[in-house]
């Protein structure tokens, strides 16, 4: 990864990151959200653990640290995935992904009092125009004829996707300030958010079958090894060239090509109001970005 220049990093990420909401789609038709979760991440855990084993990276860790790499993982790749999921089964998965453009504020004010990170006055202005954005957005959808109350779920969804990764985050923010080592944190938490999906599976009863269609494998692949390891590797290594503001524009493009995405493929037709929304996310989030006014924050998953 190393040898790629930083705008090949980041034209990987954008285009990995901004389709792998519309890939969710072809999971959601043949298992539940659940079961799709679980496979996504065992896989993707298994894959990154492999590859630390290679490296020879150390992987034995104690059951204290255990215990907060479990707590990463159900939140950030187990409940707050499954949420994700589901709201896309009520709404486009574009609108889903420029949903997270809320994020940083809602992690901004959990370091703040988790942390004592500093939030200036143009983070947060940046964070407000980001909500309005999104707000905008999403409002057009209410007046669309779908199944009663199909919008107002998918929007509930997505709202508490959000906040629980963002928990999975700050968790995910100590455990790096404590000096777990990111990659095998990264794999066992995986691991951990697969198992608490596949938790949910067997309480609720679920049939655990799995789908011969090969649209279903592609997309498991794709989510699995591009969208959740290949990527966060070019990710990290562009932190390490750049640093994490211009890395952070990352969060801005992935949910702008998803939306356009979503135009293509999923028939979605924005108005004028959606246009505008989308602007306003993207000036926040360009606002909360700029290095003299971003606070010391975890980095918010907002790729999928």
């Amino acid at each position: 990864m190393h040898r790629l220049k930083p705008w090949h990093l980041f034209a990987i990420c954008v285009l990995t990151w901004g389709t792998t909401w519309y890939a969710i789609t072809f999971q959601l038709s043949l298992t539940t959200p659940e079961f799709g979760v679980a496979m996504r991440f065992g896989l993707a855990g298994a894959c990154v653990l492999g590859w630390c084993a290679w490296r020879g990276q150390r992987l034995r860790l104690s059951l204290r640290e255990h215990a907060w790499l479990a707590l990463q993982g159900v939140f950030l790749y187990g409940v707050s995935y499954v949420c994700v999921y589901h709201a896309e089964r009520h709404l486009p998965s574009g609108l889903v992904a420029v949903g997270f453009s809320g994020s940083p504020l809602v992690a901004g004010l959990g370091a703040t009092l988790l942390f004592g990170a500093l939030l200036t006055r143009r983070f947060i202005a940046g964070g407000l125009l980001g909500l309005v954005g999104v707000a905008l957005i999403f409002w057009p959808e209410f007046g669309k004829t779908r199944e009663p109350g199909a919008t107002a779920l998918g929007v509930l969804f997505t709202a508490s996707s959000v906040v629980l990764s963002t928990v999975g985050s700050l968790t995910a923010s100590r455990n790096s300030g404590r000096g777990l080592p990111m990659w095998p944190a990264l794999g066992f938490g995986m691991l951990y958010g697969a198992a608490s999906s596949l938790a949910v599976v067997l309480a609720m009863g679920q049939a655990i079958v799995l789908p011969t269609a090969a649209s279903w494998w592609i997309s498991l692949l794709y989510l699995s090894l591009a969208g959740s390891v290949m990527t966060f590797a070019c990710y990290l290594t562009l932190l390490e060239q750049v640093g994490p503001g211009p890395a952070g524009t990352i969060g801005v493009m992935s949910p702008l090509l998803a939306l356009v995405v979503s135009m293509a493929f999923e028939h979605y037709r924005p108005d004028a109001l959606t246009f505008i929304g989308a602007a306003l996310a993207v000036a926040g989030n360009v606002l909360m970005l700029r290095r003299e006014s971003a606070p010391a924050l975890p980095a918010t998953n907002s790729k999928r």
